[in-house]
């Protein structure tokens, strides 16, 4: 065992330019990370620069100097689909032979029907729409009926709205767990989820964090899974607990955005274990990507970078930092939805002395092989390991 501890941080939605199939779904173009520092005027990340990140693709205000101290490369999507927890799985070893189920028309009557008939109310809404808009158009009409709002977008998602003042935050997580129960087979969507909010009238309507995920479970072991069975710890920060279903975690901390995330994750570093540390930074996906905010995105990705000399200090040499991602969500493009992009990967432990570029990788599925290799344990999970390269 190299490493006692692996940290593994995913910026949601951080992509890197169009992966080789982004025509089959309309992506042709995307790169987050280049064209967000182009609409900027240039990124200033000198950290995650130093790690490698301008040396994996040209990106206005990120160089890629002599005085790079990391491993660099990219991951290209093996799974269909491009849905946030379709690549965190592949991320932990279990790429996805088929896409989970879109309704770009809304959802069939007879999941309707049998989604009403579950929780003993109507439904209003059945329709593709962004969160904030469909608010909007709808937040009214459910405080009055009592309602809960059902809507779903380009990934598969079978997400309900509802005011905590009309359908309280444990009713509403109740409602998304007979939906999980009922979106199985045919119909069985990547996620249900629960998106509470507050507010008593159009254009003051405020989404909160009362926000959870049920996801489907992983159609196989992850590495996770087998981290824990062999004695180790799996910590997970942020909305990881909900993307895996609660398996194969050992302590988790649902925090709901970047500075507490952050936080979380150095409070984990500053304890004692071996295995591994998962965490999701969720703002560039949940809140500047899918409002085509190109300063947001860049500003959230600044700060993540302000921040990494704190967490590098909490690291031996017996620690192996990793940066990657989970899809892209450009926010110069017209759409508002995730783009099909390979992820960048990152990664530094306090004993390397240079660069060393890990070029393209064929799935994201590599860093659970690394994870695998680097703990002993049986089988690959569908990937490469690329631990010798980063200990040379």
């Amino acid at each position: 065992m190299k490493f006692s501890r692996v940290t593994v941080i995913v910026l949601d939605g951080v992509g890197i330019g169009e992966a080789p199939d982004s025509a089959d779904y309309g992506d042709q173009g995307s790169h987050s990370l280049a064209n967000t520092a182009r609409a900027v005027g240039g990124l200033s990340c000198p950290h995650f620069a130093s790690m490698g990140l301008g040396c994996i693709d040209p990106i206005e205000g990120v160089p890629c100097g002599g005085d790079v101290v990391g491993a660099y490369g990219k991951m290209t999507p093996a799974s269909p689909g491009k849905d946030t927890v379709t690549g965190h799985w592949e991320l932990m070893g279990v790429p996805l032979p088929a896409p989970f189920p879109t309704y770009p028309q809304g959802f069939p009557k007879e999941v309707i029907e049998s989604f009403e008939k579950a929780i003993g109310r109507r439904s209003i809404g059945n329709k593709v729409s962004s969160g904030t808009v469909i608010l909007e158009e709808l937040g009214e009409e459910h405080i009055r009926t009592g309602f809960p709002i059902v809507y779903t977008s380009a990934d598969s998602v079978f997400q309900i709205a509802a005011n905590e003042s009309v359908i309280p935050l444990e009713e509403l997580h109740a409602i998304c767990e007979k939906a999980r129960a009922l979106l199985v087979g045919e119909h069985g969507v990547g996620r249900v989820i629960a998106r509470p909010f507050v507010g008593d009238r159009k254009g003051g309507f405020t989404r909160t964090s009362g926000r959870r995920d049920y996801p489907r479970n992983p159609p196989e072991r992850t590495v996770m899974q087998a981290l824990v069975e062999a004695g180790h710890s799996v910590c997970t920060v942020g909305k990881i607990d909900d993307i895996f279903a609660h398996q194969g975690i050992t302590r988790s901390n649902h925090t709901p955005d970047n500075a507490t995330s952050f936080e979380a994750t150095l409070e984990f570093l500053k304890t004692h274990f071996s295995g591994l540390l998962f965490t999701n930074l969720i703002e560039c996906d949940m809140i500047y990507g899918h409002r085509n905010d190109p300063k947001g995105y860049a500003g959230a990705i600044e700060t993540i970078d302000k921040g990494l000399p704190r967490l590098m200090e909490l690291m031996s040499e017996k620690d192996l930092l990793i940066f990657t991602a989970d899809h892209g969500v450009d926010p110069t493009t017209p759409g508002t939805d995730h783009s099909r992009e390979y992820v960048p990967l990152l990664a530094w432990t306090p004993g390397m002395k240079h660069g060393v570029d890990l070029g393209v990788r064929a799935t994201l599925s590599d860093v659970a092989a690394t994870l695998a290799e680097n703990f002993g344990l049986e089988g690959r999970f569908h990937g490469t390991s690329f631990l010798s390269e980063v200990v040379s």
